[in-house]
């Protein structure tokens, strides 16, 4: 659905992941992967697409961080920072995630992360404390 809208390039996609569910644990694993894209859209503009998206996939929002047709994320947007109610990037969970620094050093594997730590050593660190395999 990312492709369809002329404003987004999809760059690059990371291979699949299967995952165990983080939070509310009480749920089967979950794919999960990174896309690098390109756009002329803000980032206030580029949430609210992501977000329609989920919304015609079916997203409810019942339990947080409960079972998910679709969870879009933004982890980043460039270089900026941004902090409001609405919208934090880096993600403010970024660091501490395996299913999203993983996918992302397969991506940039010598991307600075915030904390200046790369993704590929990030990714090595995680992958040892959280379950994470890829997907065939």
């Amino acid at each position: 659905m990312l492709k369809e809208d002329r404003r987004i390039l999809v760059a690059a996609v990371a291979p699949l992941y299967r995952t165990d569910a983080v939070g509310y644990t009480d749920q089967d694993w979950f794919l999960n992967t990174v896309a690098a894209l390109e756009t002329e859209l803000s980032p206030r503009q580029s949430l609210e697409l992501l977000m329609s998206i989920e919304n015609k996939m079916g997203r409810e929002r019942t339990v947080r961080w409960g079972p998910r047709v679709i969870d879009l994320d933004m982890l980043l947007y460039g270089n900026l920072v941004i902090n409001t109610p609405h919208l934090q990037i880096p993600h403010p969970r970024l660091k501490e995630r395996a299913f999203a620094v993983v996918p992302l050093a397969d991506l940039y594997p010598d991307m600075l992360l915030p904390g200046g730590r790369t993704a590929s050593d990030l990714a090595a660190q995680l992958s040892k404390a959280q379950r994470i395999e890829r997907y065939k």
